[in-house]
């Protein structure tokens, strides 16, 4: 069988849409989401993943992603923290949490930890991400180490799954351990940085469970709306690589995160 190679471009925003697309067929989350629980922490990328998820069992009509976040990353034209961080949570609705199919309103990870387990599932967003060693890091500015601190009470104390949901524009090519010991030395301004054990999912990742096709990142960058794109490589049977432009195409015009008032 022929192998076929294709690229496609991808916006940060239409990775996040696809990245979620394919998260709602991991066979874990519709398990939990039937039997256990899924806490879906906030952050901008795991807001796409609230809505795939919610839609998926009817309940997303009183979900918005606009104020999803605790704290988010803006441009320099933008009001920010000295740190380069908004943190704001003026119209925070807490995070998502799911238990035996019900979207329980109002709550955060906080309020359910101690009672997560193994079977359970919970989404975490990160700021770093190293391809070649399949890793995640965290930019982490609460004292007590946010939400990521709590959830790895449950992940590594009672093996509950870990998902990080990230996109490709946030890679580095440096060992995320070595760019966390720079960044928490005592001294040194700004977040600090915590790598991250757990299953991390990519855009990669999502071409591959929804179409079975191969891709890998070959080039990055643009303009007017392109800034972060990356190009992916897409290699498979004919099958496979129309079911991915398909796949593609259905997110290719997701628009831009806009943060609301």
């Amino acid at each position: 069988m022929v192998n076929l190679m294709k690229q496609y471009l991808i916006t940060p925003a239409a990775g996040k849409r696809l990245i979620a697309k394919a998260l709602v067929k991991d066979n874990s989350v519709n398990k939990a989401l039937k039997f256990g629980t899924i806490v879906i922490i906030a952050g901008t990328t795991n807001g796409y993943v609230a809505e795939e998820i919610l839609s998926k069992i009817g309940q997303n009509k009183e979900f918005s992603a606009k104020r999803f976040f605790r704290g988010i990353v803006l441009p320099p034209s933008k009001p920010r923290t000295t740190d380069g961080i908004l943190s704001d949570n003026k119209g925070f609705p807490g995070d998502v949490i799911i238990t035996h199919g019900k979207w329980q309103k109002g709550k955060t990870i906080f309020d359910v930890v101690d009672d997560l387990g193994e079977g359970d599932v919970i989404f975490k967003g990160a700021n770093l991400l190293d391809l070649s060693r399949n890793q995640a890091g965290i930019y982490i500015g609460h004292p007590k180490g946010g939400t990521i601190g709590v959830a790895l009470q449950a992940h590594i104390g009672r093996r509950v799954k870990l998902i990080l949901p990230v996109g490709l524009e946030k890679r580095v090519d440096i060992d995320i351990n070595k760019i966390a010991n720079k960044l928490n030395q005592p001294g040194v301004s700004g977040p600090r940085i915590l790598p991250v054990t757990g299953d991390v999912f990519t855009e990669i990742d999502a071409i591959k469970l929804l179409s079975g096709a191969d891709a890998e990142l070959v080039a990055a960058g643009g303009v007017a709306g392109a800034e972060g794109s990356v190009w992916l490589l897409i290699s498979g049977n004919d099958e496979e690589i129309k079911s991915a432009e398909d796949l593609i195409d259905s997110v290719s015009k997701e628009p831009l995160f806009k943060l609301s008032a």
